[in-house]
């Protein structure tokens, strides 16, 4: 009996020793994991600390790169200046031929209707042998004669409507070479005409002539004016011009930029004042001198003794604040003074100043002015030729066929040859232009249309049409409006430029000729700003919405701010060629490190019939036009503050094999005025343009 109790003792004693070693065990396994779970959160933080100091070795690099890149363009701009007057001399002299066009057209290529149609062989008709009585061998061969003869009716009937085709397509070709043999030779009999009258020393014909050399010239930096007021004397075989000069903020006021860690902003050393003076005052005898150059050395009929040049600014008089023309240097030059100059050499004030006895201005940077010499309306006898001395035309207000005339004279000075159509039968067609330059060069139609309002997509499918049917390998379309993205939409990927009417503006005034949008100042419309760029304090509230994600595809973030499902207009959608709203509430801004796209929001400012702002990613059909969204992955959204603090993030749907665009997600106002944001994930297989369609813009 006791031995007996003995074992039930023990066995209850084992079994309490067992559940102490489990106890025991889940106590190790437990510090076990606590101690596991510290040493990956040490790791974690070491991670995203070392994480947070690339990320800031990376953006100070970014930022310290471009200061770097910023100081290099200003040194290169400043270089440009200094080397003005040589690198002008090195340019080829104007002449006349140049203008001439080329009588060899393109030749006739009818293409497939330049072969016959091949003719039915025989021998590839006959009956097949064998057969089990002769009169089915004979009705094998019936057969086989009749399949012939049928083939060989239709083989006629298509040569000869291949050699009608073909005798059509001549003529029309001929037709069209007729007219543009008639059209060249016009025009290069003007210019024979033209230097018959400049030979003959006819003032206007002068004019124009050496007009056309100014510019033409190629040794003019960008962003110099070429503008002039000039008169022929041709007794004295003088030129009288009044040409204008660049003003003070040509030189640039900063010489240097640096970046600031601390203050996270770029800093700008200011250039030395008086070496800015200098700089400009230098400029300006190198404009004067290369003027003098351009026009001597263009004087291919000996039309030129001497020539008297006032340099002006367009600026406002600081005796009386209006604008006008202050003229800051004057020079009468003999062909017999200038021809022995070495201008690659010379100190330009000093050669100016001294060896041509002209005058400079002590202080035009202060637009203290000088008495010229002669004027162009000194000249007695001549009529005064202004080319961009008058005031701009209303683009909005031209005739028609002006407006044509102008922008094909544009094509002309960018280096093309340019020619305006017809008004009937043109094909859509209103400039014909063509680049000569190798590779990139060919037939270019133009279309220009002088609206005031958005320019439909229905023009731009049009335009695409006529580039099509008329084998070009561009087609522009120019108007005095702008487009909506739908037009810019459909004309990605596609051999279309679209030209609005502020880029028109600018593009005009680079290349001398003149031009304006109603009523504007120097051509450019005034826009309305933002409410937060004239609002400070406060006011100022709004959200940076910074998008990253992995993969090397190039993709377009855009937004599209709806009412529901409906975007509010074409202009609420923000892309690369729409880069903000009209109110400015949303725009497209420069993404820091590591974001790889940007677009900032002002959620209160938004209009107030809005209630939806979709956020959008499209594969770029230009860089990667074989691309999909396969390769979108680990996106997501970081919602920054004003200061940029990272106020939280986003998640985002990856992309799908097959689609090319995709929505990224919305933000949606709900009733009590708050935005909450609602994950996307619906993808598109035909990119953008299928992606704004569904929203209510109109591409195709």
């Amino acid at each position: 009996m006791s031995r007996r109790s003995g074992g039930l003792i023990g066995v209850w004693a084992e079994a309490q020793r067992q559940q102490q070693r489990q106890v025991e065990a889940q106590q190790r396994a437990r510090v076990q994991q606590l101690r596991s779970a510290e040493r990956q959160q040490r790791t974690y933080e070491r991670d995203l600390a070392r994480s947070r100091r690339e990320q800031q070795a990376a953006y100070r690099q970014h930022r310290e790169a471009d200061a770097q890149r910023r100081t290099r363009e200003l040194e290169a701009r400043v270089e440009e200046l200094r080397t003005l007057l040589a690198a002008g001399c090195r340019t080829p002299a104007f002449r006349l031929d140049a203008l001439a066009r080329s009588e060899q057209l393109e030749p006739f290529a009818p293409g497939r209707l330049a072969y016959p149609v091949a003719m039915p062989d025989p021998n590839q008709y006959q009956a097949a042998p064998g057969g089990w009585t002769a009169n089915r061998r004979a009705q094998a061969q019936q057969e086989a004669r009749d399949r012939f003869e049928r083939d060989w009716h239709a083989a006629q009937a298509a040569e000869a409507q291949r050699q009608q085709q073909l005798a059509a397509y001549r003529q029309q070709y001929d037709q069209w070479a007729a007219g543009q043999l008639a059209e060249i030779r016009g025009h290069n009999a003007g210019i024979t005409q033209l230097a018959g009258a400049v030979r003959a020393g006819d003032p206007e014909a002068a004019v124009e002539y050496f007009s056309a050399a100014l510019y033409a010239s190629a040794g003019w930096p960008e962003g110099l004016p070429r503008r002039l007021t000039a008169a022929y004397d041709a007794p004295a075989r003088q030129l009288v011009v009044n040409w204008e000069l660049p003003k003070y903020d040509i030189v640039p006021e900063a010489k240097l930029v640096r970046y600031m860690p601390g203050a996270d902003q770029d800093k700008e050393t200011a250039r030395p004042a008086a070496q800015r003076r200098e700089l400009y005052r230098d400029v300006l005898a190198q404009c004067v001198l290369l003027a003098l150059r351009e026009l001597f050395a263009a004087d291919e009929f000996g039309a030129l003794d001497s020539i008297a040049l006032n340099g002006f600014v367009d600026d406002h008089d600081p005796a009386t604040g209006r604008r006008t023309e202050i003229f800051v240097a004057t020079v009468m030059a003999t062909r017999a003074s200038f021809a022995p100059l070495n201008l690659e050499q010379v100190s330009a004030v000093d050669c100016l100043a001294g060896g041509l006895r002209g005058q400079l201005s002590a202080r035009p940077d202060q637009r203290t002015a000088i008495r010229p010499h002669r004027q162009p309306g000194d000249v007695g006898g001549t009529g005064v030729v202004s080319h961009g001395g008058q005031e701009e035309p209303d683009l909005y207000e031209m005739d028609p066929i002006a407006f044509e005339a102008l922008v094909a004279d544009l094509f002309r000075a960018m280096g093309m040859r340019a020619v305006t159509t017809q008004r009937s039968g043109d094909g859509g067609v209103d400039v014909q232009a063509e680049d000569p330059a190798p590779i990139r060069g060919g037939k270019i139609v133009v279309q220009v249309k002088r609206y005031r309002n958005t320019v439909p997509p229905s023009a731009v499918r049009d335009l695409y049409g006529t580039v099509q049917d008329a084998g070009a390998n561009k087609g522009v379309l120019v108007t005095t409006s702008k487009f909506g993205p739908g037009s810019h939409t459909f004309a990605g990927g596609k051999p279309l430029e679209l030209i609005a009417g502020t880029e028109l503006v600018d593009l005009l005034h680079r290349h001398g000729l003149p031009g304006r949008l109603g009523d504007t100042q120097a051509g450019v419309p005034q826009q309305r700003p933002a409410p937060d760029e004239t609002t400070a304090g406060p006011a100022q509230d709004y959200n940076v919405l910074g998008m990253s994600w992995s993969g090397s595809v190039a993709l377009d973030v855009c937004a599209l701010v709806c009412e529901g499902s409906r975007v509010l207009s074409d202009d609420h959608f923000v892309f690369f060629n729409n880069p903000r709203t009209p109110e400015g509430s949303v725009r497209s801004v420069t993404a820091t490190a590591p974001d790889k796209a940007a677009i900032r929001v002002a959620f209160e400012a938004l209009p107030e019939r809005a209630d939806r702002l979709v956020l959008a990613a499209a594969v770029d059909p230009v860089t990667n036009p074989e691309a999909d969204l396969s390769g979108f992955t680990d996106a997501f959204i970081r919602l920054l503050g004003p200061l940029g603090e990272e106020l939280g993030r986003l998640e985002v749907s990856d992309g799908r094999r097959g689609e090319t665009a995709l929505v990224l997600g919305s933000f949606r106002r709900r009733a009590s005025g708050d935005w909450d944001f609602v994950i996307g994930g619906k993808g598109y297989p035909g990119g953008l343009e299928a992606l704004v369609q569904e929203h209510g813009i109109e591409v195709s």
